[in-house]
């Protein structure tokens, strides 16, 4: 099944965050929460102002983002999970940076 959001909508796939911290303690999964850090499905067309006018939506399929902890509706499509949600529900876009070894 296809799902194509609609208007300023976004389909969005949640990324499981690191079971494990950084000093090595492995995080049980009943204390986890939900992560807010998802994968863009696709995207609608975008929203409308007062004249009519098409604002295009500012993320695009295959972006990382950051999302409100409650933000959006689960809903299922084929046996995975995914999120659907307004476009003003998405904080941020996740610009991964490469880090660089400084030499000794």
């Amino acid at each position: 099944m296809k799902i194509r959001p609609l208007a300023d909508r976004v389909l969005v796939r949640r990324i499981e965050e690191e079971s494990k911290t950084a000093g090595g303690i492995i995080i049980p999964d009943t204390a986890k929460e939900k992560p807010t850090r998802g994968e863009v499905v696709s995207v609608g067309e975008g929203a409308r102002d007062d004249s009519g006018k098409l604002i295009a939506p500012a993320v695009k399929a295959g972006d990382i983002v950051l999302f409100t902890k409650w933000g959006g509706t689960e809903i299922k499509v084929d046996g995975e999970d995914l999120l659907i949600m307004k476009e003003s529900d998405i904080l941020a876009i996740v610009e991964e940076t490469k880090s660089k070894k400084k030499a000794a």
